[in-house]
């Protein structure tokens, strides 16, 4: 006879019998130093280097996108600060020749989601011959809670003395957000600061495998000029001949494995799309801190934009930290609705399946250990 399993207490509760932590527990505070101080690639990427990213043999562009971005980063090192003034100057992508100052700075990584385009900006990020403190990496989403926290003028005082931004997926969906971070990236190319990001698509630009150069180009105004776009062909690599997800779990499997792993959470899943409501999305990587496994019951779709887009962020950082789920009620391919995936985020959410999807798959060991 099958018995009930108790509620998980609150995660500060030290003892393993207490039972699994809860993400609905938990109300980050993040000061405005951490934003700074981990403007580094994710814990995913702590690793990656331009030599572990396998290009598929079928899609040339990506071996030659590992050859393009590895001239860059040479440039980058070949800096050197211009005579009667603090900016550097800059060479060509293969790292000589003579300064170009009016020349491209900045590389654009133009391609559909799961082509490895945060694996190469990355290993770019890693393979500049820069401290790690003169580098920053960091979404759009970081990059605008960034300015929001220490405001405009003191994000560029505190950026300008880099050698390297790196913005993973800009957002080119809102408008307000783009002319903010265009004018940052100006004041930063000014400074001599070199500069590499991937983008989103446009709201309305649906093709799955569209690419946005275009798009970005045309939004980043007066920077276009400063930006050589490299296109990188190729399908989702998180299912190049890998099995499909697998189906949900039961709730007595999802809280039997809550239980089983140090350092679980467990959570219904409408409870924790309420929570995220009230935590603001910058803090969402300081709400994963410490957690081994994340555990979920009743999934099912989510009910309306605001709350989707807050799950694609939150998803995001799962995958970063590569904290494994665990998942009961809807498979992860029906959480968004037919018409949020004929909308303007349909890329968003595509990503976010896939790599939830992917973090599934890294949870069947936890089952088969509980």
């Amino acid at each position: 006879m099958s018995t009930s399993l108790p509620t998980p207490r609150p995660p500060h509760a030290a003892a393993p019998e207490a039972g699994p932590l809860t993400l609905c527990g938990r109300e980050p505070h993040v000061p405005a130093e951490r934003l700074v101080a981990e403007m580094v690639p994710p814990p995913r990427f702590d690793s990656v280097r331009f030599d572990t990213y396998v290009p598929d043999p079928a899609q040339p562009s990506q071996a030659e996108a590992v050859r393009v971005l590895g001239g860059f980063a040479r440039g980058i090192g070949s800096g050197e600060a211009a005579a009667g003034g603090g900016k550097r100057r800059w060479f060509g992508f293969g790292g000589g020749g003579k300064a170009a100052p009016a020349g491209p700075r900045g590389v654009y990584l133009d391609g559909g989601y799961g082509v490895g385009k945060t694996h190469l900006l990355a290993s770019l990020w890693h393979a500049a011959p820069a401290a790690p403190e003169l580098k920053a990496f960091g979404t759009f989403v970081e990059l605008t809670n960034l300015v929001g926290a220490l405001g405009f003028q003191q994000t560029v005082r505190t950026l300008s003395g880099h050698r390297l931004l790196c913005i993973d997926e800009f957002e080119l969906d809102d408008p307000g957000d783009t002319v903010l971070v265009s004018s940052l990236l100006g004041k930063l190319v000014d400074a001599g600061v070199a500069l590499a990001a991937t983008s989103n698509t446009l709201p309305g630009k649906l093709g799955e495998g569209r690419f946005a150069a275009a798009d970005f180009l045309r939004e980043i105004q007066g920077l276009a000029a400063r930006f050589q776009p490299l296109r990188i062909d190729g399908e989702d690599y998180r299912h190049r001949g890998l099995p499909e997800a697998p189906p949900p779990f039961s709730d007595e499997e999802v809280k039997r494995t809550a239980y089983a792993t140090a350092g679980a959470t467990l959570d219904d899943f409408p409870s924790l799309l309420s929570h995220l409501s009230k935590v603001h999305p910058s803090r969402y990587g300081a709400l994963c801190d410490g957690i081994e496994a994340v555990c979920l019951t009743d999934v099912r779709a989510v009910p309306d934009q605001s709350t989707a887009l807050r799950l694609v962020v939150l998803a995001d950082r799962l995958y970063d930290r590569e904290v494994p789920v665990v998942a009961s009620g809807a498979p992860f391919d029906a959480l968004f609705g037919e018409d949020m995936l004929a909308g303007g985020y349909r890329k968003k959410y595509f990503r976010a399946i896939s790599r939830l999807t992917a973090l599934a798959r890294d949870a069947k060991g936890l089952i088969a250990a509980a």
